[in-house]
């Protein structure tokens, strides 16, 4: 299988006509179009009435997750929902399955990357903040547990290493993913782990059991000189 895979693209309704154009190119070079988070820019439903108007000339199966930005305004479900209504697969906990290969995922969250992450001590809100970053990686656990395929796909918008997060300002790693996500990951042991949210991350790295991890934000793809908003994987 080939998969086309692209984070943050973050569709606006004055680039429609180009993104439209580039997006359908996708239709002729994979079998499934993977949207890793921040399909829109302040989570509205209009940028998502923009974003569906572009994904509707794809013609491949997709799978999304939500990322932060989609959150924004706190229409998350209202977007999901139509993202779902629009034929494409947004995965939160939840997992897709499609000629042989699983996909599970969810947004993911932040907290900071062993030996410095986040721990659940001290006053409420900390505690509060770390609840959100377990429950977020049992939601992954849960997700990649319910597939029996031979090949699994692992997809977040938080990054699960610190190692595709490098790029960024140091003391923003913290907020940019969670080794929590990675742990599931090492777990299950996917073929493939696709993140995005570090815009100046790094492309690509393995975990210590060797998964393949990639970071597939667009400002990312860019900079390696994709032809095309997406870069393709073959499973």
């Amino acid at each position: 299988m080939k998969l086309a895979a692209v984070a943050d693209v973050h569709f606006k309704q004055e680039n429609q006509e180009e993104n439209v154009r580039q997006f359908a190119a996708v239709n002729h070079m994979a079998d499934l179009l993977v949207l890793a988070g921040d399909l829109t820019n302040h989570g509205r439903v209009e940028e998502m009435e923009a974003c569906l108007a572009v994904l509707a000339h794809v013609e491949i199966p997709m799978v999304a997750v939500l990322g932060n930005h989609d959150h924004e305004s706190g229409q998350q479900d209202t977007l999901a929902g139509m993202a779902r209504v629009a034929g494409v697969n947004v995965l939160d906990g939840t997992c897709y399955e499609h000629d042989g290969v699983g996909f599970a995922g969810t947004k993911g969250f932040c907290g900071g990357f062993a030996p410095y992450e986040l721990l659940p001590f001290g006053e409420g809100g900390i505690k509060n903040f770390v609840e959100i970053a377990e429950r977020e990686a049992i939601k992954l656990d849960y997700g990649l547990a319910q597939l029996h395929t031979p090949r699994k796909v692992a997809i977040t918008h938080y990054a699960p290493v610190l190692e595709t997060v490098v790029g960024e300002p140091e003391p923003i790693f913290p907020f940019l993913g969670s080794s929590r996500l990675g742990r599931v990951i090492e777990q299950h042991r996917p073929a493939l782990a696709l993140h995005g949210h570090a815009h100046h991350g790094s492309f690509a790295t393995k975990s210590a059991t060797g998964v393949p991890i990639h970071n597939v934000a667009l400002p990312i793809l860019k900079k390696r000189q994709e032809t095309h908003p997406f870069v393709i994987f073959e499973i």
